[in-house]
């Protein structure tokens, strides 16, 4: 119960790591909002996990919709203690120049404005609260770049950078934050990443994972949970590699 009575957001939270996220903060105490485009896939979860967890359609992409979003968690559980950033989409592996302006856009949208987004929505209620934990999910890809990917590649290594520098401007405000890096796991957005999933590419792509398989949900919220917690008091401006070895 390291999360007892702390009030949490979680983007993207109705499935893959964001709803392993879920899941585990549930289960160590956390009252908990859960954003997803999904409302009924987020409304289901919700339903599962506690009284004390509610369902929030947000598409992070748009200003105004997390700031309500934010709004209401607020007025549900009133404060906020740790929001991760954890919603993200990407562009089929392909040729960088086969990918659109509208797939870039939507990228860089998703998994950077987002952040910039839910900057501006949540952190004066965090600082009202006299600190907090913001927890960007990352990427191996912004860490260790593949050819493929390249658009998004340049998304995640724009997560890792802001974690830094929020993390600098924000520790007077004795907000931590920190990131994760995973590398591919078992999510919704595999298939995008390996261009096609077949028995050919999987094994091709764990071949450099020198621990020799994929993350997990459960991996990866079992770092988000000891990252905001108090345990992790010391711990700001980190990118956390969850990658089984991939980024030595």
């Amino acid at each position: 119960m390291k999360l007892d009575g702390r009030i949490a957001i979680v983007t993207g939270g109705a499935s893959g790591f964001g709803r392993g996220i879920a899941e585990r903060f549930a289960r160590e105490g956390a009252r908990l909002a859960i954003l997803d485009i999904d409302i009924g896939a987020a409304t289901s979860l919700a339903a599962a996990l506690s009284a004390e967890a509610i369902a929030v359609r947000c598409d992070v992409s748009a200003f105004d919709e997390v700031r309500d979003a934010v709004a209401r968690t607020v007025e549900r559980f009133g404060g906020l203690d740790i929001v991760v950033n954890n919603a993200g989409t990407s562009h089929a592996n392909k040729p960088l120049l086969e990918v659109s302006e509208e797939e870039f856009d939507r990228v860089f949208a998703v998994n950077v404005k987002s952040i910039f987004n839910m900057a501006h929505a949540a952190v004066p209620h965090l600082r009202r609260r006299g600190g907090g934990v913001i927890l960007n999910i990352g990427s191996t890809a912004g860490i260790r770049p593949r050819p493929g990917l390249t658009w998004y590649n340049a998304s995640k290594g724009a997560v890792n950078t802001l974690t830094k520098s929020m993390a600098v401007e924000l520790a007077p405000d004795r907000i931590r934050v920190v990131a994760i890096a995973p590398v591919a796991g078992e999510t919704p957005l595999l298939a995008t990443f390996l261009g096609e999933d077949t028995p050919e590419r999987r094994a091709r792509f764990l071949s450099t994972i020198p621990w020799g398989r994929f993350s997990t949900p459960e991996d990866v919220a079992a770092a988000a949970a000891f990252l905001v917690s108090d345990e992790a008091d010391m711990i700001t401006g980190t990118v956390v590699e969850v990658d089984g070895g991939r980024c030595v």
